[in-house]
């Protein structure tokens, strides 16, 4: 057991500091809306991880791959994705435009945190990527496990764990550069997060209409690769920007 601890950190550590739409977004609230609002985001977020990681755990492997590749999919999720990127964008300048200059200081109710921990799921379920990573994992570690339950719980449960500490250190770092937000900067930030969704979403639109090309410049990147540094066995693992 005390070995699949130790396997399983290095992955929490990964996805921890894996740049994608979350890790933006939770260093925003943290910075804008405080501890609480942050850890009730990451909160929908590691649910979110839970159920892709029990669907690719109960289903079968030929139908999990034959989803995640599924172009529409990944289609569907940039759309949602970068819409929700242009909707931020357009709200976020009339609220400041309405405050006329005061950053956004409220105290949240239980509603706002149940939305909060709405919305980090949501933003997690929707990239399709995060399916594949831990269809990867299982794939690639599950036969390691000897698929036993009590090991694949202690071995994912480890990963989330630690991905959810690591994510407490970073609320807790974004949230001492509250005091250093003006309603500009507080704007900009602003602006920025949703123009980065816009971008991810884009991303996954791509990969999902022009499928054979995400393929070939995944292919050209291995052939490049030193054979040793990266073993087949985990290509699986890559996860697209969580």
């Amino acid at each position: 057991m005390f070995q699949d601890v130790l396997a399983a950190l290095p992955l929490g550590f990964f996805l921890a500091f894996l740049l994608g739409p979350v890790f933006f977004v939770l260093l925003e609230t943290a910075a804008i809306k405080g501890f609480r609002a942050a850890f009730s985001f990451d909160i929908g977020v590691i649910i979110a991880d839970v159920v892709f990681l029990v669907i690719a755990y109960l289903s079968t492997t030929k139908l999990l791959s034959r989803i995640k590749d599924d172009p529409a999919l990944f289609i569907f999720g940039g759309v949602i994705l970068a819409t929700y990127g242009v909707m931020s964008f357009i709200q976020t300048k009339k609220v400041l435009q309405q405050e006329e200059g005061t950053p956004e200081i409220r105290k949240l109710n239980k509603s706002d945190y149940l939305g909060l921990a709405a919305k980090g799921f949501i933003l997690n379920f929707i990239n399709i990527g995060v399916l594949g990573f831990w269809l990867g994992l299982v794939i690639v570690f599950g036969p390691k496990l000897e698929m036993e339950s009590d090991r694949i719980m202690v071995f994912f449960g480890t990963i989330l764990i630690t991905y959810l500490v690591l994510d407490i250190a970073k609320i807790l770092l974004a949230k001492k550069l509250n005091r250093k937000l003006t309603p500009n900067r507080i704007y900009f930030m602003k602006k920025g997060i949703s123009v980065m969704l816009i971008f991810f979403g884009a991303v996954l639109i791509f990969q999902g209409l022009f499928p054979s090309k995400v393929n070939g410049i995944q292919n050209q990147i291995e052939t490049l690769t030193p054979p040793d540094s990266i073993k087949p066995e985990n290509n699986e693992t890559i996860k697209q920007g969580q």
